[in-house]
């Protein structure tokens, strides 16, 4: 199990880190969206902040995945991105799917593998 969560936190944090980086260096065409989807990618690129934001963090927490430090607190700042991944390719563009429920299943186990630094974070008392 050790071994297969290892290998699941690295392929996550190569697609943060690709993901991220492709964002910043537009290494990628943005493809012609149509419809709510570009409607919603609109109001992100009017937010103007939000993207870069974002990526930034995807970066960063790809970074510690594949490095192997700080994995707790990486797995609690990308899981709000990683739902907003889900949701996206839910609602909006179905055919990211397979991609966008790796992410979220990744998160999970690997939240679910490091539950025990999460105590005090799920604490009624300080």
């Amino acid at each position: 199990m050790r071994t297969t969560a290892n290998i699941i936190r690295v392929l996550l944090g190569a697609l943060f880190i690709f993901g991220s980086v492709a964002y910043f260096f537009k290494l990628i065409p943005q493809p012609e969206l149509s419809g709510e989807m570009k409607a919603f990618q609109d109001g992100l690129d009017a937010a103007g902040y939000l993207m870069p934001l974002v990526k930034a963090l995807e970066l960063i927490c790809g970074i510690a995945f594949i490095s192997g430090r700080f994995v707790p607190l990486a797995v609690v700042v990308v899981f709000p991105i990683s739902v907003n991944i889900l949701l996206v390719h839910v609602f909006l563009a179905p055919e990211g799917l397979p991609v966008a429920l790796f992410v979220i299943a990744a998160n999970v186990l690997l939240a679910y593998q490091h539950k025990t630094h999460y105590k005090a974070l799920v604490s009624s008392r300080s």
